[in-house]
């Protein structure tokens, strides 16, 4: 599985990143315009921005049974054409409804997105370079939000005002145009094929894969799985899977990576930081993190994911409590931005590159999209509400927060080093024995 067209098929995959990150992020170029184009509130404008975080809850919860059954490749076609979609309405809203209705659309691509497109890649992917390819969806989505406050400046300096803030949001159309149209280009996952018994065409799936032995891949993606097509998600039969899954989104949230990014400027200005440092500052954090993602995806099937989890809970618990007494005694805070960027280059070499090649790898074929779901919607909900309550938690001690977030690293650390399994290396048609393993290391 390594001609051209296998990494060409894993890179259209993987695109869904790319616009679940620049619908994430293109919001915050916008939020200004919104405010006068429709005489927002500050309650309004939150619901303005939040509306996609609970399309995102939706969509991971809902695509998972359907992926299951029709294939995650089929449903990212309908992914691509709601990105669409949803990026026109945005930009020719009339009011405030439909703004939310179609911002509510781009967040339920958004978190089916982040089901469907790990699962597909993990799914095709051979067992010693999955880490990597599956990780390829991180990066898109770090490269998406930069692509978006790229797109927001450009368009600022060149658009009239008055409508530069839709011209933002109708960008994205390009991108999820490019992606709907490169999707019938790929085959579906030749594992799903082989559960559906539809061999024949798992035989040519592979064959576009680049499958030396296709007969002998289809005996192994159907042997295990034999009878399984129609499984359900038990807690009986996939508790572990189902406690790492939900256990890893939670520690992702805890962490605080999205309320810090979320809230960056308000952190820097709590610290005494000026508008334009702040500004400035956000974009070495933008690097840090993209430069990290990078190395942590380059390390993931070297060292492998338990490892680089419990290097990443000891960086980011060392950096959060350093941020917490800047915020306590307001001494220091030149070690601000070191620390910050420390927090987020050890969360993006751990769980940034982790935490979707996780949740994509652990369940069994028959019900890997419903798993893959229920991991991203408890990603999801944590997401939104730890971005609610962090600016009212913020507003009455600036440290807690980070204390808090500091203490769930430590947590985390002792969680990974005691529960959870290597999985680096393993066929997915091996998973279900690591499930019932005792954790070690690689």
């Amino acid at each position: 599985m390594q001609s051209f067209g296998y990494v060409r098929i894993v890179v259209v995959a993987s695109l869904a990143g790319m616009l679940f990150g620049f619908d994430t992020a293109v919001i915050a170029g916008v939020t200004h315009s919104l405010v006068s184009e429709f005489a927002l509130t500050p309650g309004g404008l939150g619901w303005a921005v939040s509306s996609a975080l609970w399309g995102t809850l939706l969509g991971a919860l809902a695509i998972g049974s359907p992926a299951d059954r029709f294939g995650s490749r089929d449903l990212l076609r309908w992914v691509g054409f709601l990105y669409m979609v949803s990026a026109i309405g945005c930009a020719i809203a009339w009011n405030l409804p439909t703004f939310l209705v179609f911002r509510f659309l781009a967040g339920v691509a958004i978190g089916s997105s982040s089901v469907l497109a790990p699962v597909y890649i993990s799914e095709i992917s051979p067992a010693e370079r999955r880490g990597a390819l599956v990780g390829l969806f991180q990066i898109n989505i770090v490269v998406g939000i930069l692509l978006a406050y790229c797109s927001n400046f450009l368009v600022a300096g060149v658009v009239d005002a008055a409508i530069a803030w839709r011209v933002k949001l109708a960008v994205a159309v390009l991108p999820a145009a490019t992606f709907f149209v490169l999707l019938f280009t790929i085959p579906n996952s030749p594992r799903w094929l082989a559960l559906k018994g539809r061999v024949d065409e798992a035989r040519r799936s592979l064959e576009r894969l680049g499958s030396s032995d296709p007969s002998d891949a289809i005996g192994r993606y159907s042997a295990p799985v034999a009878g399984l097509a129609e499984a359900r998600l038990s807690w009986r039969l996939h508790r572990r899977p189902i406690l790492l899954a939900v256990s890893l989104a939670a520690f992702n949230q805890l962490s605080g990576i999205n309320a810090i990014l979320y809230y960056l400027g308000d952190i820097f200005a709590a610290a005494g930081f000026s508008a334009w440092s702040a500004d400035l500052q956000s974009v070495a954090i933008g690097a840090t993190n993209l430069a990290a993602t990078l190395v942590g995806l380059s390390l993931i099937d070297r060292i492998g994911r338990r490892t680089l989890l419990l290097i990443g809970s000891v960086g980011t618990a060392v950096a959060l409590v350093g941020v917490a007494l800047i915020m306590a005694t307001a001494a220091a805070r030149g070690w601000l931005l070191p620390l910050l960027v420390l927090f987020i280059a050890s969360f993006a070499v751990s769980q940034g590159a982790v935490i979707w090649v996780y949740l994509s790898e652990i369940f069994p074929t028959a019900v890997r999209a419903r798993g893959q779901g229920l991991g991203s919607a408890a990603h999801w909900i944590l997401n939104a509400m730890i971005s609610a309550a962090f600016p009212v938690i913020a507003a009455h001690s600036k440290a807690t927060p980070f204390a808090f977030f500091a203490i769930a690293m430590v947590v985390q650390f002792i969680v990974v080093l005691t529960c959870f399994p290597e999985t680096r290396g393993v066929a997915l048609e091996r998973m279900e024995d690591v499930m019932r393993s005792r954790p070690r290391s690689a």
